[in-house]
């Protein structure tokens, strides 16, 4: 199978910006609006997303936390051997604040089913919304589609998209 790049570095980093005004035009002063990362590889994005974030709004204070899923997937008991769980750091209240939960690629939807699960033992937040670098459309399992988009990608289930 053909490798192809869908974002080099310039359009990893035009994507950041597009996507962190489409923030800042939906959350404004970001008061009542939090980030979070899902663990582990959306918390790099929501680094990126986050810094970018505080460099367009001059310094702003935007909170930002990471937040695992290891035990509230509904495949965890599925796997061989020990389950190592990453460490959570939600140090603010997320009752009702508007989330954005952030994470790498969307594709079946039970990584962010298992996020929310996650996310309302924290407390019950106003509004959540989800941040993805890739769409992999067509491979949903579940009815779940996000509010900000980096790039869609039609592919089928058994390619791979490595971020």
């Amino acid at each position: 199978m053909q490798k192809r790049t869908l974002l080099d570095g310039q359009k990893f980093q035009i994507t950041i910006k597009r996507l962190c005004h489409q923030l800042i035009e939906n959350h404004n002063d970001f008061s009542n609006t939090v980030l979070i990362g899902i663990q582990p590889r959306g918390t790099y994005f929501a680094d990126r997303v986050h810094q970018e974030l505080t460099a367009i709004l001059k310094s702003k204070s935007i909170k930002k936390g990471h937040l695992d899923i290891t035990f509230f997937r509904d495949d965890f008991r599925r796997k061989d051997g020990l389950v190592t769980a990453s460490s959570n750091a939600i140090d603010f209240i997320i009752e009702g604040k508007q989330v954005i939960l952030i994470d790498d690629v969307l594709w079946t939807g039970r990584t962010i089913r298992s996020a929310m699960d996650a996310l309302l033992a924290y407390g019950r937040p106003e509004k959540v919304e989800l941040m993805v670098l890739i769409d992999r459309r067509f491979s949903r399992h579940l009815p779940i589609e996000p509010n900000y988009i980096g790039q869609q990608v039609d592919c089928v289930d058994s390619q791979k998209v490595k971020v």
